[in-house]
């Protein structure tokens, strides 16, 4: 279990990331929903131990990480945002020349150690490969596989697929789910098919407050009923009126198609009911459209 309470982040400026942030994180995999700069890579350093809180604490299974980083990161994994290789080393030489500097205890000796997790993340047959000719994916499932070196039982990983192809995306997804099986696995991101694919509890961070937690199911029920579509013609997009209630809009056809959440009253004409999507829940929420939906998301284990 992590327990993150009442964490403060302030930064020379002063610029406050984090706005004393609480959070109760249970095993499996857990999602930490916000859009860029709401404070979401200041939370995953602050758990890697990378960086200092201004004030609150931080627990893993009753361990001030805080405090006593040493003792807690042999027990953790991290895949930041932007991991630096070096891409003229092979993908086995990589990755064994970062398992040293992590210091992993690994009896059976390192270059077996390598071969197990490259086996475990698919990159054997392209174990002798440059780093620098692996694609997106390829390299994520290499930080993947330095992060679950000595089996922690706590992996952070930090908007772990932007930029990949959706065959990749649907691969790390994968893996992703299968570390979640045994361990804690925090997911930050702000891609909501992200969480709605993978996690089964998740909290939404905007600008260093967590405005609500709760589960998907949770998150569409709160606007069941009040979510509707239609086209609307080039020059209406723009409407004050149409944009307060937007949630999402796409091309269909060469036509403008937009969902609408309608707290309350009729929509407008020629709208009818859709079932709302996590994305339509999130950016009512995010988009501060509905001031009493975070109440609507109370803890829950349904």
């Amino acid at each position: 279990m992590l327990e993150i309470r009442d964490l403060v982040k302030v930064y020379p400026g002063p610029v406050t990331a984090l706005s004393g942030v609480s959070l109760t994180i249970p095993r499996g995999l857990y999602g930490l929903l916000g859009p860029n700069g709401s404070g979401k890579t200041t939370l995953m350093r602050i758990l890697a131990g990378l960086l200092a809180p201004t004030s609150g604490s931080v627990s893993k299974d009753g361990v001030d990480v805080t405090h006593q980083p040493d003792l807690v990161q042999p027990r953790l994994g991290f895949l930041p945002q932007d991991f630096g290789f070096y891409p003229e080393l092979t993908g086995q030489a990589m990755l064994r020349h970062l398992l040293v500097l992590k210091g992993v205890d690994a009896p059976g000796g390192l270059n077996a150690l390598c071969e197990a997790l490259l086996d475990r993340v698919n990159l054997t047959r392209e174990k002798d490969r440059k780093v620098g000719t692996y694609s997106g994916g390829m390299r994520q499932r290499l930080g993947i596989a330095q992060a679950i070196a000595g089996d922690p039982d706590l992996v952070v990983v930090d908007e772990p697929t932007v930029g990949l192809d959706p065959e990749e995306r649907i691969r790390f997804f994968r893996l992703l789910s299968e570390l979640g099986r045994d361990r804690t696995v925090l997911l930050s991101t702000h891609l909501v098919e992200d969480v709605a694919m993978l996690c089964p509890r998740f909290a939404v961070i905007r600008k260093g407050r967590v405005l609500a937690e709760t589960t998907p199911a949770r998150a569409r029920a709160s606007i069941a009923g009040r979510v509707f579509e239609g086209f609307v013609e080039p020059a209406d997009l723009t409407s004050p009126s149409l944009a307060a209630r937007l949630t999402q809009a796409r091309l269909e056809e060469g036509r403008n198609v937009v969902r609408l959440h309608v707290p309350d009253g009729p929509p407008p004409d020629g709208f009818v009911p859709v079932p709302p999507t996590l994305e339509d829940a999130y950016m009512v929420l995010a988009g501060g459209a509905a001031p009493g939906l975070a109440a609507a998301w109370p803890e829950t284990s349904a």
